[in-house]
């Protein structure tokens, strides 16, 4: 069958757009899991690559041929029934503890880069995510058809300035000392198994509707890819700046240091980041609670966001960095049996 190559990118932009959220887009997140453990991040990132790459692809495509409208349906094919409705709620709380700290990022990124208020960034976000959640996937869609290609474009010059620089040979290759540096052995498994069960509350309603298996494939393929590349350069980067584990949004400092004439459009594609993760997550919360609680998607959208409200009041950092390596270890299980499960079963 002919690949729809136009869906396979708004697949792949999606898949990006999803995972590329508050840590991501910020630098916060690559620091937390690879680029404070120097050239063995490196490593790991590659490992991550190849884990959205092969597994993103298997994720949509089983989620097609079983016809899953929403990760718990997924999720039940993958774990069986009893287990899978533990998951699925644990799925839940994971999505509003990463929608939280998506509105905590979008706070510091007006606080420490606008120079506004916190609270004026989280309401801002908020309400501009229940305007597009009105317009459904196609709402989500042209988001981020528009976003990623710029995040791609600036993550990619960031990469070629810090190659330019003198010593970049020699941070790549450093391997500092770290109390946890264990967690460099796990962090690609933990890092990839977050982001695709997280991203998994998008990607399966999406595949669904999609439907074709070749343009599925080459969405997933695309959008690992892309990512891969997005890990790559971003580490590259902050691996050339100093003390890179003290700021909330280390790519943006990088950005004013190195290119300042290009700053606030990269704050703005950093925004724009986290906005496609927020309203990923709670497209995909609220498709769920929909199979249980009969309301008008305007009324739970904004019962979620009330929710992620009060946790997002905590700092974003600490958020950061106590929720995602907890919700990755957890994650690890479901790609363990969905790199288990044959693609073919059943048909």
């Amino acid at each position: 069958m002919k690949t729809n190559w136009g869906a396979a990118f708004q697949i792949a932009a999606v898949y990006v757009g999803t995972v590329v959220g508050a840590g991501f887009a910020t630098g916060r997140e690559i620091v937390e899991f690879f680029s404070r453990f120097g050239f063995i991040g490196f490593i790991s990132i590659l490992m991550s690559g190849y884990i959205f790459i092969f597994l993103g692809s298997k994720l949509m495509r089983i989620a097609a041929r079983i016809q899953a409208t929403s990760y718990q349906e997924l999720n039940e094919y993958l774990f069986g029934r009893l287990f899978g409705s533990v998951i699925n709620l644990l799925m839940l709380l994971m999505l509003l503890g990463v929608c939280a700290v998506m509105l905590s990022g979008a706070g510091a990124v007006f606080e420490e880069q606008i120079g506004l208020s916190k609270y004026t960034g989280i309401f801002f976000t908020i309400g501009l995510s229940i305007l597009v959640m009105i317009l459904g996937t196609k709402g989500i869609f042209a988001v981020n058809t528009f976003v990623v290609p710029m995040m791609i474009a600036f993550s990619i010059l960031l990469m070629i300035i810090s190659i330019s620089l003198p010593n970049f040979a020699d941070q790549v290759l450093f391997i500092p000392f770290a109390e946890d540096g264990w967690k460099a052995v796990v962090a690609p498994f933990s890092y990839a198994a977050m982001n695709l069960s997280l991203a998994q509350a998008v990607l399966v309603p999406i595949a669904t509707e999609i439907k074709d298996d070749q343009t599925i494939r080459w969405g997933g393929i695309l959008g690992g890819g892309a990512l891969t590349i997005i890990l790559i350069s971003s580490h590259f980067t902050l691996v050339m700046l100093p003390n890179l584990e003290s700021y909330q949004i280390p790519m943006a400092v990088i950005m004013r240091t190195v290119a300042s004439s290009f700053f606030w459009i990269y704050v703005f594609v950093i925004y724009g980041e986290i906005f496609t993760s927020v309203i990923g997550n709670v497209f995909g919360i609220e498709r769920q609670v929909r199979k249980y609680i009969a309301l008008p998607s305007i009324i739970t959208v904004s019962f979620i966001f009330v929710i992620c409200y009060f946790i997002s009041l905590i700092n974003y950092g600490t958020l950061l960095a106590y929720l995602y390596p907890i919700f990755g270890y957890l994650s690890i299980a479901f790609i363990v049996l969905l790199w288990m499960k044959p693609l073919d079963e059943g048909y």
